[in-house]
């Protein structure tokens, strides 16, 4: 996730990503979200000196490990509290590929709340060339021609680890063809901070 992302007019706060106390409460304030929407009771989040700087944000949800939900932002124009706060509720009720969250679910589903740095934009002349330039299992990829647009997380390479696969995927996402090539495409990277609440869970265990 490392400093916070795209240049806006409110220069946003680094994260670290063992902050734990930051992890914890972007993860309150994601399920506080949620459980309101479902008109749930939910723990009240804390507070920390960064939700009030500017970030771009993505909200994931899963359900025993699959996918129930992701929406985000590219672009940071909210403070760091509120671009969580609405990614959650827009992940859980908005995600146009699935279904609104019920309360009978809102307990068996685990939360990841990613940061990302600003993007970067990356310089190839051939699609050759991008992929080679590509970190798997680092970068988070955005895909950009005319309208269409899409970003795959860095977290998608835990599903897809070949590059040429991974871009081609994301082209598809952006709806473009898979062999789609021009040099007006639009491709930068970025990196996330993430923190999901399986791991804290995993660390009061041991």
């Amino acid at each position: 996730m490392p400093p916070l992302l795209l240049p806006s007019p409110q220069r946003a706060v680094q994260i670290v990503a063992t902050d734990a106390d930051l992890g914890r409460v972007l993860l309150d304030i994601a399920r506080s979200a949620i459980g309101e929407g479902l008109g749930l009771d939910a723990r009240p989040p804390g507070d920390h000196p960064a939700l009030h700087s500017n970030a771009a944000t993505f909200v994931t949800l899963k359900q025993l490990g699959d996918l129930r939900g992701c929406i985000g932002s590219l672009e940071a124009r909210r403070p760091l509290g509120v671009d969580v706060r609405e990614n959650a509720i827009a992940a859980a009720f908005r995600d146009p590929r699935f279904p609104s969250l019920t309360a009978r679910e809102f307990d068996t589903t685990s939360i990841e709340v990613s940061v990302l740095t600003s993007d970067e934009r990356v310089a190839a002349h051939r699609e050759e060339e991008l992929i080679a330039t590509l970190r798997p299992g680092v970068d988070g990829v955005i895909v950009q021609h005319g309208a269409n647009r899409a970003t795959f997380l860095p977290q998608v390479w835990e599903t897809m680890a070949d590059p040429q696969a991974f871009l081609r995927a994301l082209k598809r996402k952006a709806g473009l063809p898979q062999d789609f090539w021009s040099p007006a495409l639009n491709v930068s990277r970025y990196t996330v901070t993430k923190w999901a609440e399986t791991e804290f869970l995993l660390s009061e265990e041991r």
